[in-house]
């Protein structure tokens, strides 16, 4: 929250940017003190583990201290600038209009979900989501603060359901319960990892800290390699006729590729298939089945790999979907996305095939349960009754990993080819239809 002082001197501190986002490291300070800014002219540029975001001014006024450094790791609720000048509400704006902090949950299913266990990276094992002392705000008394300290538990993570999302020693003690089924479900431990050797022994090296994208990369992969039984399987599309009527369907400015085309027959496909549009609660032993169709494209940027969801691929055009797409690569890029953007897939696809490569064996975006790796297609010799064909076809490489304790391999198996039949049409009637609206 904002605090209005004496002479309209305000401490603004670092608003809530998203959904269990306690912390960013600041990668850019936009003024200097002394600048005159414009409410909701943006004043710093923060990295969390999850994105890359602008934090706006709450006012108009002049910027009288800095209190943070680039580079520095700040806290959510920290004073990071005094404001002079300005009015501001009482309370905190979030930092992208497009990222609304979500509200208090108010039953154990919720309460299940926010107790997510984030993995260890030395030793590889799942660490209890506990964090520090929670900041001197969270609406409880302290006989309940008290009771949450005595059996460990940080009071900051508990959803309350009194009025204002008040929490009650009842709320304290169903999150307990809740974070002790999803350590008593979770994988096996790892094993803990070596030391690494002292490599400067054998010559110069350069030590470089991870930024936060990476981390939680790192962090993710991890879990989804440790809790998911992986299973790939790998399948060829003849895109031959696809080929052709994408180059004849792009347009100046509007380059079709082959993602929305895949993105189409997906949709269809997880219809058919509703497991693969699933996620497992492994804590309450059940299967949550998802009746939207939303798909994360996986894009390469300079700060890492980075996912953004496209939502209700089942009722856009293959234009309008190579048209989001687009646009929200670039925006991935430009470090416009918001945290909200990056969440809710159905199944992620990560395509390759503009770098190169055969196969390859992607890895299961947890909470999902399946993703399609596409590689580079290629012109390949094709028999038919045994007998080589005298064209060749253009072949595209499918790569499907998912989750084996859901999807079992025969369905595996099934899902992809109808993924791969599905393709080989030429699309032709689709196409015509939609380039003369």
């Amino acid at each position: 929250r904002f605090t209005l002082k004496e002479f309209k001197m305000l401490d603004f501190k670092l608003p809530p940017v998203g959904e269990n986002i306690k912390s960013g490291n600041i990668v850019a300070i936009l003024v200097a003190v002394g600048d005159a800014v414009k409410k909701d002219q943006p004043l710093l540029e923060m990295e969390t583990d999850k994105a890359s975001l602008e934090i706006p001014s709450p006012c108009d006024g002049t910027i009288k201290e800095i209190l943070i450094k680039k580079g520095e790791d700040v806290k959510i609720g920290q004073v990071v600038m005094r404001i002079e000048g300005g009015k501001a509400s009482g309370v905190a704006k979030a930092a992208s209009k497009e990222t609304p902090q979500s509200a208090p949950a108010a039953s154990v299913a919720a309460v299940k979900e926010s107790v997510r266990p984030t993995p260890a990276v030395a030793p590889v094992q799942v660490a209890p989501a506990i964090l520090p002392e929670a900041p001197v705000d969270v609406p409880a008394a302290p006989s309940v603060r008290r009771f949450a300290r005595e059996i460990g538990i940080n009071i900051g993570q508990v959803p309350g359901t009194g009025p204002g999302g008040r929490i009650s020693i009842e709320d304290v003690k169903a999150f307990a319960k809740a974070l002790n089924t999803s350590r008593a479900t979770m994988a096996p431990t790892g094993v803990a990892a070596k030391p690494l050797p002292d490599f400067s022994k054998w010559g110069t090296i350069d030590r470089q800290p991870m930024n936060n994208i990476r981390k939680r990369t790192a962090e993710h992969m991890t879990l989804c390699w440790t809790t998911i039984p992986h299973v790939t399987q790998f399948d060829k599309a003849d895109i031959t006729d696809l080929e052709q009527s994408r180059k004849k369907f792009s347009k100046p400015g509007r380059k079709l590729t082959v993602t929305p085309f895949l993105l189409k027959v997906i949709a269809t496909a997880l219809k058919t298939f509703p497991e693969f549009n699933a996620s497992i609660d492994m804590a309450a032993q059940e299967i949550i089945y998802k009746k939207y169709c939303h798909i994360g494209v996986a894009v390469d940027t300079d700060r890492g790999l980075i996912v953004p969801v496209i939502r209700d691929v089942d009722r856009k055009t293959i234009y309008q979907l190579a048209d989001e797409l687009n646009t929200t690569a670039q925006r991935v890029r430009d470090k416009k996305i918001s945290l909200d953007e990056l969440q809710g897939g159905s199944m992620t696809v990560t395509n390759l095939g503009g770098i190169g490569g055969t196969q390859f064996t992607p890895i299961v975006n947890w909470p999902e349960v399946a993703i399609l790796g596409v590689s580079r297609a290629q012109w390949e010799p094709c028999y038919a009754d045994g007998k080589m064909s005298h064209a060749p076809r253009f072949m595209l490489p499918l790569s499907l990993s998912y989750d084996h304790r859901l999807i079992d391999g025969a369905n595996g198996a099934r899902f992809l080819r109808r993924v791969c039949e599905a393709v080989e049409q030429p699309f032709m009637t689709e196409l015509e239809k939609q380039d003369l609206c």
